[in-house]
């Protein structure tokens, strides 16, 4: 018999597509070298990226995609980089605000689910009584764990 944990596991990544944002990756203090530098790449960060969160893009530059999995920051995507796009003396937080849309969220809904809890290494997410999650910006470092396991594809990501 299959747990409701594991049912809802297996269908976070089930339909999901590529945000239509360009979250780029940590470590980096100018935008404007993903266009003039990544081109002489030949995608050093996506192959050092633990995760396998990072993609490159048609123009050759690198974004994150948090629909399998989050950044632990772990330095990796930096050490890699050759051209200075990425530098571990840049690390940061991901430059993304990370919501749960309430409309989505079937906790909202009265439907006992923890999985963007679950799954948060900061413990950035809040529930208020048992069916009201909330993200704590205090806490949260914009990792992207908690988009690509929620069933209902409640997490969103935007910009900074």
């Amino acid at each position: 018999m299959i747990k409701r944990r594991e049912l809802f596991s297996s269908l976070a990544h089930f339909g999901k597509k590529q945000e239509a944002n360009s979250v780029r990756p940590p470590y980096f203090f100018d935008q404007a070298l993903f266009q003039t530098e990544c081109i002489k790449c030949d995608e050093k960060c996506k192959s050092a990226c633990e995760e396998n969160i990072i993609k490159i893009k048609e123009d050759k530059t690198p974004i994150v995609d948090f629909t399998t999995g989050g950044c632990t920051y772990c330095d990796a995507c930096a050490r890699a980089c050759e051209f200075g796009v990425l530098k571990t003396e840049y690390k940061a937080n991901i430059q993304a605000k990370i919501n749960i849309n309430i409309t989505k969220c079937i906790s909202w809904d009265k439907v006992m689910c923890f999985s963007c809890k679950d799954v948060c290494l900061d413990n950035a997410i809040d529930f208020f009584g048992l069916f009201r999650p909330e993200i704590d910006t205090k806490k949260c470092t914009s990792c992207g764990f908690c988009v690509g396991i929620c069933p209902t594809n409640a997490i969103e990501v935007t910009i900074k």
